[in-house]
């Protein structure tokens, strides 16, 4: 087989072997160990929420702070909570807690398993019997899978704070008032189209980390080239699939 066509074919299979894993491990055929999944667990999830604070935050206060300058000119300042509210909870919760997730545990899961590839370990669970798509892939697919919606939700959080603190200061509008605001221009649609882009962006990043990992080249350089290609392809990923939803959502009139 040409080498270009093995290379356009070798993201499908792997695609393909880490969805019959799943249906496996669906039967109860698990091959990971539990204490491994708990780590990853905790990696993407409780380990990632200062990081995930602290840049929603920010985004939420920037929102506010422009939306601010505009609507204060039209004495509509409160309508900085719909603003804010919509923003947060549609688009940019979902897209930049999948990015700061993409820099930090996309990046992490690319390094390590480049570097098990390098140390010859992924042929040593090979020679045991453990495939590393059962024992190393499917455990962190499955955990970004699980806690993104989660970061999503606690990114909304943050985000809403930032946009509160930016209100208080600027306009002076009360938390109560800020919060009614919200209320009324949130629903339920916004935000479980935030949600359903978290879950296909975690599955995302989960899947191209790791692919990029195992098919590592097995030298130091290839570590680097690994997780260098896992960030940027993910961030491409992200940016991609949030255009489909955009445009989906919009012919769906949501």
């Amino acid at each position: 087989m040409p080498l270009n066509t093995q290379a356009l074919l070798r993201p499908v299979a792997f695609l393909g072997q880490v969805m019959l894993s799943g249906a496996d491990g669906l039967r109860g055929r698990w091959q990971f160990r539990g204490k491994d999944f708990a780590r990853v667990m905790a990696d993407c999830s409780a380990r990632a929420v200062p990081i995930v604070t602290v840049v929603n935050v920010l985004v939420g206060a920037i929102l506010a702070f422009v939306g601010a300058v505009q609507l204060i000119k039209f004495g509509a300042g409160i309508f900085v909570a719909d603003l804010v509210a919509i923003a947060v909870a549609r688009e940019m919760a979902a897209i930049i807690t999948a990015v700061v997730i993409a820099g930090r545990t996309g990046a992490a899961f690319a390094a390590e398993l480049a570097t098990m590839q390098t140390n010859e370990e992924v042929d040593a669970l090979e020679v045991l019997g453990l495939g590393a798509v059962d024992f190393l892939v499917l455990p962190r697919v499955i955990s970004l899978l699980l806690m993104m919606p989660l970061l999503y939700v606690f990114g909304c959080v943050t985000g809403l704070v930032g946009g509160m603190l930016v209100a208080a200061g600027m306009l002076d509008i009360s938390a109560a008032a800020y919060l009614q605001r919200t209320a009324e221009a949130l629903s339920w649609t916004h935000l479980g189209l935030g949600a359903a882009k978290s879950v296909a962006f975690g599955l995302l990043i989960g899947l191209v980390g790791c692919y990029h990992g195992l098919y590592a080249k097995r030298n130091a350089a290839g570590v680097g080239v690994a997780t260098t290609g896992a960030v940027v392809t993910s961030i491409v990923g992200i940016i991609v699939i949030d255009a489909i939803f955009a445009l989906c959502a919009n012919a769906l009139g949501i």
